[in-house]
């Protein structure tokens, strides 16, 4: 499980984006929580993070036409099978994200070499 860097959302083949949004979806699931290596910096910050994060990943697929479902647009949700965080849960989070920086201070420019390096591991050249 990765994230990746958030300059390379847009510059991801469709495998990839598909299968962040599919990480994306387990992590704020029944995912929150469990030990992973790559991702443990995620359950640092709150919940709203991982759901700005996701919304990048969802407003490039959209951008493509493909189709989510709009119950992840909430930022409450967290799948069929976990209740929904409430609210206050979610009230210590970030303020609304300006774009100009990363959501996660971990997707400095270290991290954003070492996803090129791994997409490229993959064979894909961005």
């Amino acid at each position: 499980m990765r994230l990746w860097h958030e300059k390379l959302l847009s510059e991801l083949p469709r495998q990839q984006l598909l299968g962040q949004h599919r990480e994306c979806c387990a992590l704020r699931g029944n995912a929150w929580g469990k030990n992973h290596t790559t991702v443990n910096y995620v359950f640092s910050y709150s919940p709203y993070k991982l759901y700005l994060y996701h919304m990048i990943v969802i407003n490039e697929m959209k951008q493509r036409g493909y189709k989510n479902d709009p119950l992840w647009e909430n930022p409450s949700y967290r799948g069929k099978t976990c209740p929904p965080y409430k609210d206050e849960q979610l009230k210590e989070a970030c303020n609304k994200h300006d774009g100009n920086s990363p959501i996660y201070p971990e997707h400095n420019g270290e991290y954003l070499q070492e996803c090129i390096n791994n997409l490229n591991a993959k064979g894909i050249r961005l």
